[in-house]
Parts: structure tokens; C-alpha cells; sequence
């Protein structure tokens, strides 16, 4: 973890495997507890994967990613080619799916719904070891 300014930051590692969804609720609420009010930026530094906040466990994570392959095939025509075959839609992904998420954070708590994960949005198999950076922006 580090501080810059004001901001205090970690890069965290998610292992996805061959999973598109994967739960990374726990990590953020480790990384504010304690931290006071204000904000966490959730960010993914790669050009294939993306965050968002949804219900888990429910049957959502199969249905979002059947509905990313219904919008994004992995067997269409991509003009990016390298990798895996499909790996061309995995660069779109980010797209539809933002790489970040901004969560009001208040006593050290990300406020997310009762329903509310946050999770990692990942179809690119070939790289089953990801990296988020987590930041809290102090009120």
C-alpha cells in the first residue's frame, strides 16, 4: 500500500481462471475498513477486463456472461487477431464494461446495496492472474 498526497493506494492480485465474474467485494472492504468517509476507486489496468457492481451468486454471473456473448461473440470476425481465438473481443469488453468504479465510502464502509458485489469482468482466459489498483480519496 502506498500513500500519494492524499490518496492511499494498493494494487491487489485476482485470480479469474477461466471464470468472466469474479467477486472482489471482500478485497474492497479490507481496503477501506477504517479508512473514515469519502471514496474508492476501484481500477483494472488491463485493456481486456472491466469492473462493475451486481448481484452475485444468484445465477447473474452466468447470465452476464452469456449476455456478453450474445452482444460480443467470441467466434465473430475481429480485426484484432492475436491470442487465443475470440481474444479480439475481449479488447471490446471494456467498452461495455468500465475498467473503474467510483463507491462512496462513509465510517469505512463502501456503501453498496444489499445486493450490490463488486466484481471483476474478465473473458480473456489467457490471462487467469489480473491486478487491481484500489484508491481512497478522503472526504
Amino acid at each position: 500500500m502506498g500513500h500519494h498526497g492524499l490518496v492511499e493506494t494498493a494494487l491487489i492480485d485476482v485470480r479469474t481462471g477461466s471464470r468472466p465474474v469474479t467477486d472482489i467485494t471482500d478485497a474492497v472492504l479490507r481496503f477501506c475498513h477504517g479508512k473514515g468517509d469519502g471514496a474508492c476507486l476501484v481500477f483494472v489496468p488491463h485493456a481486456t477486463a472491466g469492473v462493475a457492481l451486481m448481484e452475485v451468486g444468484s445465477g447473474s454471473d452466468e447470465d452476464l456472461a452469456l449476455a456478453l456473448e450474445s452482444i460480443l461473440p467470441r467466434d465473430a470476425e475481429y480485426r484484432h487477431r492475436h491470442g487465443s481465438p475470440g481474444h479480439g473481443r475481449d479488447h471490446v469488453l471494456p467498452a461495455f464494461i468500465s475498467p473503474s468504479v467510483l463507491l462512496p465510502v462513509i465510517a469505512g464502509t463502501p456503501t453498496l446495496g444489499t445486493w450490490q458485489s463488486v466484481v471483476l469482468v474478465d473473458t480473456n482466459a489467457d490471462n487467469p492472474q489480473r491486478k487491481v489498483r484500489l484508491s481512497f480519496l478522503p472526504g
